[in-house]
């Protein structure tokens, strides 16, 4: 599903794990476990227990550039390039996984889909 390397994945949960948000468990029936409280949990909290990653995928290409266009468009981009990252990781801020989860089983229901999230997928 996320079309990346298992070894991205396993960072990914470490990173998750660390924080006390999954568990995992080995063997036959093994796997990931959401272990937290989605109520309090949002998408800033995953994204710095993912070590903050860049944001954007357009941005100054050296911080000190030795062209002077390239300086000039880098001074006059910045505060743009920082306001933007400044909304999204409000906004992450504001969603919870309980949110999220409330969405998944609201779009599963519509399109007819019996079986909800995964029980041990909540906190308890």
């Amino acid at each position: 599903m996320m079309a990346t390397n298992p070894v991205v994945i396993r960072r990914i949960m470490a990173g998750l794990r660390r924080q006390g948000y999954v568990q995992s468990e080995k063997g036959h029936g093994g796997g990931w476990t959401l272990v937290c409280d989605l109520s309090k949990v949002t998408l800033r909290d995953i994204y710095s227990a993912l070590g903050s990653p860049s944001l954007l995928a357009i941005g100054n290409r050296t911080e000190e550039p030795g062209c002077l266009v390239e300086e000039a468009v880098n001074a006059a981009l910045q505060p743009a390039f920082n306001d933007a990252e400044e909304m999204l990781l409000n906004r992450f801020g504001e969603v919870t996984l309980s949110m999220l989860k409330a969405d998944v089983q609201s779009r599963m229901k519509a399109r007819g889909k019996h079986r909800g999230v995964r029980k041990d997928a909540h906190a308890t």
